[in-house]
């Protein structure tokens, strides 16, 4: 399914206008003074859809968190439309069925009037190291700021960063491939590589990914702008082709950069600088001050919210947990949460699920719980996201082992210096607190004074992915 021009969404509220762009899993449309953008047509009919759609989710809500930032893309909101599934899909999956329909997950998002930095060198031609410099710190900074939040881009280049035509200011767009990462972590992602500014660990399934790797592109990026020309790729340096030094398409450029742009593209990750701001430190650049906002001629003010899915197979009511989440409310939500789960399961009286009792726990109401506390933490909470913890700890889903339990309790602090919390009362009830810290868990286990049984949160686990989250 593509949308057409004069397409109307949100019933009636937005109008397709054009298709702005398309990439790996998604396509972008512009709409008056938004852009939506969605999964593609490939990624519908994708086997994997539901996993592609969460993911392309818990992403979006992560963004909205840097909707302040001058040189980020802002993030409103996530919009869902229903659509009907596309022929294709039904072809794969249903075998003939007559067309369904199904909700598409969207983001809603600034539309920046502007030009990108691949198409104004083109036109350009090379740019001053003053003005180059200028844009690649402001993209720095930017990074620096998903960086702190354990995120990398991926995808950093020329076009994926646009100059505002009202004040010149360069903002990083395109985060379809955003994932979180940890530092020391074998992971795998997707392969999605642009020659020329795509290190070599994007051209590995399963490689280390940190820092360094949106440095790498970054550095591309600076050379780019500097020399009007592509580097060689990574995929040809590891067949022994060379670099060609910047300076030897451009000689007006400085020994001083020369040298940063050479040390952040080295070819192996552990060369290069470990960070944005070390990098910046070789170009003797300091992170820039944020600007005042801009007044913009046409004023827009961000979207009302969309509503919540309260949706529940058992006719169960999640409104106060929705408020709760929603004014920040986190240790009554984690309560209400323990509640409303329990009486779901019809385990009140025992006050803790059994294994039986979590692999029957209606999936609709499983998702439910959980979108509400990703959406209303930025993505940093959830069973989704605690789910995610498990697997990059190394569990493995419906298999017990404690040794790992242990690493993912590390992780999500809620064991300290080796020693469990007992009671949920001992959480960190702050939008600060560690990624996958809340819900709180106890209800899980059978027992809430011996962190023995904690095990049986593998279970839950394993359920979160048969009901897809």
């Amino acid at each position: 399914m593509q949308w057409q021009r004069g397409e109307r969404l949100q019933d009636g509220k937005y109008t397709i206008r054009e298709i702005l762009g398309r990439g790996g899993f998604g396509i972008t449309y512009r709409v008056r003074q938004y852009v939506i953008k969605t999964l593609n047509e490939e990624a519908q009919a994708s086997q994997y859809f539901d996993k592609l759609q969460q993911d392309f989710m818990n992403e979006a809500l992560r963004l909205v968190q840097f909707k302040n930032h001058p040189h980020i893309v802002k993030v409103y909101q996530l919009l869902q439309e229903s659509v009907q599934k596309n022929n294709l899909r039904n072809r794969l999956f249903n075998f003939g069925a007559p067309p369904s329909s199904f909700f598409l997950c969207c983001i809603l998002m600034e539309y920046i009037e502007g030009t990108n930095l691949e198409k104004y060198v083109q036109k350009r031609g090379v740019l001053s190291e003053a003005e180059a410099l200028r844009y690649i710190q402001q993209v720095g900074d930017a990074l620096t700021a998903m960086h702190r939040e354990g995120l990398l881009h991926r995808d950093v280049k020329p076009s994926n960063i646009i100059l505002r035509a009202s004040n010149a200011q360069a903002v990083l767009i395109d985060f379809g491939i955003a994932r979180e990462f940890t530092q020391d972590l074998t992971m795998t992602h997707t392969q999605y590589c642009t020659p020329g500014f795509a290190p070599i660990e994007h051209y590995a399934p399963k490689a280390k990914r940190g820092e360094y790797t949106d440095v790498y592109a970054l550095a591309a990026t600076l050379y780019y702008l500097l020399t009007r020309t592509v580097p060689t790729s990574a995929s040809d340096r590891a067949l022994n082709v060379p670099l060609k030094p910047p300076a030897q398409i451009n000689p007006n450029i400085s020994d001083r950069v020369h040298e940063a742009i050479v040390k952040w593209l080295e070819f192996l990750p552990e060369n290069r600088p470990q960070s944005v701001q070390d990098w910046l430190k070789l170009l003797a650049l300091r992170p820039s001050p944020v600007p005042p906002p801009t007044p913009s001629p046409f004023p827009v003010s961000p979207p009302a919210p969309a509503p919540d899915n309260l949706r529940s197979s058992v006719g169960m009511d999640y409104k106060k947990l929705r408020d709760l989440l929603a004014t920040g409310k986190w240790k009554e939500a984690d309560q209400e949460t323990e509640r409303v789960i329990l009486k779901v399961a019809g385990r009140e009286y025992f006050g803790w699920l059994d294994t039986d009792s979590i692999n029957k726990f209606p999936c609709e109401d499983l998702r439910t719980i959980d979108q509400l506390w990703v959406k209303y933490s930025n993505g940093r909470f959830g069973f989704s996201v605690q789910k995610r913890i498990w697997l990059e700890v190394g569990g493995k889903l419906g298999e017990y082992d404690w040794k790992v339990f242990e690493k993912f309790g590390d992780r999500v602090r809620w064991r300290v210096n080796s020693e469990w919390l007992i009671l949920n009362s001992d959480l960190t009830f702050s939008p600060n607190a560690p990624w996958g810290h809340l819900p709180g868990g106890w209800w899980w286990v059978g027992v809430t004074v011996s962190p023995v049984g904690w095990g049986w949160g593998y279970v839950l686990f394993s359920r979160a992915e048969t009901c897809k989250l």
